[in-house]
């Protein structure tokens, strides 16, 4: 498959919402994160990125159609939720780049992407000389969830190959629906960190 990444900001990033949201939706529906979206949702959780002036997104695009995302943000640049553990912990917000979400429609995942996510991700923190860190937070779900499915393989070692070390004092909590649930319920989010 041929696939091209650009990166966007600000309003350029925002003209590609309705892309976006759909991405998220549809593929944190998956396991773990069993997502039950809403562009509503969306519109407020990404405006973060559109209005924070060091954030970049990049979108994979098949020919002109958006395939995956992924999102960058310094940390101090971030949600209070993202940055509360951090700050909790006496550690230095300005010397973190938090990367967020990385998004992949099944087809094009196993093609070295991911891989790209990060490197892009980390060449970004690195424009940033106080940056020491890249960290990223992940979902933990119970090992024998309902909707796991028998064929569900952990990102945690791909995560480790990449760099990144699990901090488990490290973490947070973030609410929202899942697709089993009626209403939004409160999850705990571990927080990966790799020294650049």
């Amino acid at each position: 498959m041929s696939f091209s990444i650009k990166a966007f900001s600000g309003k350029q990033a925002a003209a590609h919402i309705e892309e976006i949201a759909a991405l998220r939706i549809e593929v944190f529906r998956e396991f773990p994160y069993l997502y039950d979206g809403s562009f509503e949702y969306e519109k407020e959780y990404l405006a973060r990125y559109f209005n924070a002036p060091d954030a970049k997104i990049f979108l994979v695009f098949d020919e002109k159609n958006a395939v995956g995302v992924t999102t960058c943000i310094p940390l101090w640049q971030e949600i209070p939720e993202i940055q509360k553990p951090f700050m909790e912990m006496g550690l230095n917000l300005q010397e973190y780049f938090y990367l967020g979400e990385s998004i992949l429609k099944k087809e094009y995942r196993g093609q070295g992407i991911g891989k790209k996510f990060f490197q892009f991700r980390e060449e970004e923190a690195k424009k940033h000389s106080q940056v020491k860190y890249t960290t990223f937070s992940a979902l933990t779900r119970k090992e024998d969830h309902l909707l796991k499915p028998d064929d569900y393989k952990s990102l945690n070692g791909f995560w480790r190959k990449s760099g990144y070390v699990l901090e488990s004092d490290l973490y947070t909590f973030l609410c929202w629906k899942d697709v089993d649930q009626l209403k939004e319920t409160r999850k705990k989010l571990e927080f990966w960190i790799k020294k650049l």
